[in-house]
């Protein structure tokens, strides 16, 4: 039996099944934590494909093209739940690519996008079971693949990976999350509120753990984290953090009182 944890994250992320690919990464995770997959160092040419696993549907489409979701009518607020599962579907498949990808990491590091993937995909089912309550179903609006443009687009480079996935993408969710339980508040949605404080409580962990191999790369590298951050956000035309920062919870993930001082002034600051 092939024991690779890698190859085994491969084949959980080539899942197309959403349902499927839930379940079997909870498996992937209890199958590392038993102590029956190990780390198998290989060369390039066993690194997973740059396309993940993903159902017929969503229809993926341009940011510009998706329509504004407002909670205020039915369609509108499953359209919004809908949208934050669409990126929890996203971070599983982000996780498992960590792992399956950089095998030259410690066991540490597998630990962590392991634990990520199995609370992504928990999430994922949790909003999904929401949405279905509300009439709909994953798949029922289109999305877009800003999240995986970036996974494709930072595939060679550990460093770039955990500044730009989780420090910059995944930490503009701690910043968007308050905003929309506000949004969800004004309808009396208590329900997917519920899912919410779930989410962020995970996802400040999410970005601290890419903050502290992105940290480590930096010093192994001789680097200075902060601006390399934001030499890197330059360098791959990242999106830049839509003020309010939440300054609680970045400090939590290991953002810096500067930094997000930094941050908050906009790219031109």
């Amino acid at each position: 039996m092939n024991d690779s944890i890698h190859l085994a994250a491969a084949d959980v992320l080539a899942l197309c099944d959403a349902q499927r690919k839930c379940a079997r990464t909870s498996w992937l995770r209890e199958r590392w934590l038993a102590g029956e997959l190990r780390i198998v160092p290989g060369a390039d040419d066993m690194r997973p494909p740059l396309a993940p696993g993903r159902p017929a549907r969503p229809l993926l489409v341009a940011p510009s093209a998706l329509r504004s979701r407002k909670p205020s009518t039915p369609e509108g607020h499953a359209a919004l739940v809908h949208a934050i599962a669409h990126i929890e579907f996203n971070a599983i498949n982000l996780a498992l690519d960590c792992v399956a990808r950089f095998r030259s990491f410690p066991q540490q590091f597998h630990d962590g996008w392991l634990q990520v993937a199995a609370e992504e995909a928990h999430h994922f089912t949790l909003l999904r079971d929401r949405l279905r309550r509300l009439g709909y179903d994953y798949g029922d609006f289109p999305a877009h693949d800003g999240l995986w443009e970036m996974a494709r687009r930072t595939a060679d480079d550990a460093l770039a990976r955990m500044a730009l996935v989780p420090r910059v993408l995944e930490a503009r969710g701690l910043d968007a999350t308050p905003l929309i339980m506000d949004r969800l508040r004004r309808i009396g949605d208590a329900d997917t509120i519920a899912i919410l404080d779930i989410i962020l409580r995970d996802e400040i962990g999410h970005v601290a753990l890419g903050d502290r191999w992105f940290r480590a790369l930096c010093a192994e590298r001789g680097l200075e984290p902060e601006a390399t951050y934001l030499a890197l956000m330059g360098d791959f035309d990242a999106p830049w953090p839509q003020p309010p920062l939440h300054e609680t919870a970045r400090l939590k993930a290991g953002f810096s009182p500067g930094e997000i001082a930094r941050l908050a002034r906009g790219r031109r600051g």
